[in-house]
């Protein structure tokens, strides 16, 4: 019996212990290893000063996660000149106090946001193996023609009324603007893509003429609005979602994104065409996860500080 079985025995222990000790790094640390990205884009007109933005994305809250609030009250110390909030703060319906209290340090500057899936809905324990199986079957999202059954709903009213009341700005299917040292800055957003709240239409015209820069933002980077923001002229496009495939294999990237973008763009700046144009497309890899799949590999959860610079 020992001769016959005992070297795959081994083989399969040696495995299943290799397997365990991936899964203690990815949730133990890595999904705790916060990173600070920074990336300078090239994007604003001819003789602007350039702009400090800092993105933060994919939260995903949980009560009790002390070293992710003490990390994002850090991110004050950067001084950014406005900052970005590309959505999914919460993984908790109890969680909107911890949220505030992480953000509240960067309440102090301008800010603009929009919202993601998991700001309106819990998540469900689900087998991650399903997200693989409708990438290659090319189904993403919910059916718009579903109602949501069977979810916990979010408080995303007091998430909403709370950055409002700090005075940031909702881009929900909107547009809004922020004035910073004399410059007029202008945002379109959408409301999430990945559960089919996207209204396009009703801020469609493309970047207002009147203002010094204009910038798009949208939680999931669907291609539908990539493709609509950057035939309409949006020089940058900031989005979240992906958590940068948050499971990578070292040399080869993302598996998936969870949604229809490819994976060679899961995280980082790359650009986006349509119609003719190109826009600059900024995916965070968020710093957060769902509470159910609390690891990161080759992924650390991170923000992103974008110095944006003239067009050369």
């Amino acid at each position: 019996m020992r001769a016959r079985y005992g070297a795959p025995l081994k083989i399969g222990a040696g495995i299943a212990a290799v397997g365990a000790v991936g899964i203690a790094y990815a949730a133990g640390f890595e999904a705790r290893s916060f990173r600070l990205r920074r990336v300078t884009v090239p994007v604003l007109p001819r003789g602007m000063r350039p702009l400090r933005v800092l993105q933060v994305s994919d939260i995903h809250m949980v009560r009790g996660q002390r070293k992710k609030r003490a990390w994002l009250q850090s991110l004050a110390g950067l001084r950014p000149d406005f900052v970005v909030n590309t959505g999914d703060n919460l993984s908790d319906p109890e969680g909107v106090p911890e949220v505030l209290d992480s953000l509240g340090p960067l309440f102090d500057f301008p800010g603009v946001y929009v919202f993601g899936s998991n700001d309106y809905y819990g998540p469900k324990l689900r087998n991650p193996a399903r997200y693989l199986l409708e990438k290659a079957q090319g189904r993403h999202g919910l059916n718009g023609n579903t109602p949501a059954v069977g979810v916990v709903h979010n408080p995303w009213e007091e998430l909403r009324d709370a950055f409002d009341a700090a005075g940031w700005v909702g881009l929900n299917n909107a547009r809004g603007r922020l004035k910073l040292d004399g410059l007029d800055l202008a945002f379109t957003g959408l409301d999430d893509p990945h559960i089919k709240r996207d209204r396009y239409d009703s801020v469609a015209g493309g970047p207002d003429r009147d203002a010094d820069f204009s910038v798009a933002l949208v939680h999931a980077p669907y291609l539908r609005s990539l493709d609509a923001f950057t035939a309409e002229g949006y020089p940058l496009i900031l989005a979240g979602h992906t958590h940068g495939g948050q499971l990578r294999i070292p040399f080869y990237g993302a598996l998936v994104t969870n949604c229809d973008l490819d994976t060679d763009r899961a995280r980082g700046l790359s650009t986006h065409a349509a119609a003719g144009l190109t826009s600059h497309l900024h995916v965070s890899a968020g710093c957060g996860t769902n509470r159910y799949t609390p690891v990161r590999f080759a992924c650390p959860p991170e923000a992103t500080l974008l110095t944006l610079t003239t067009r050369d």
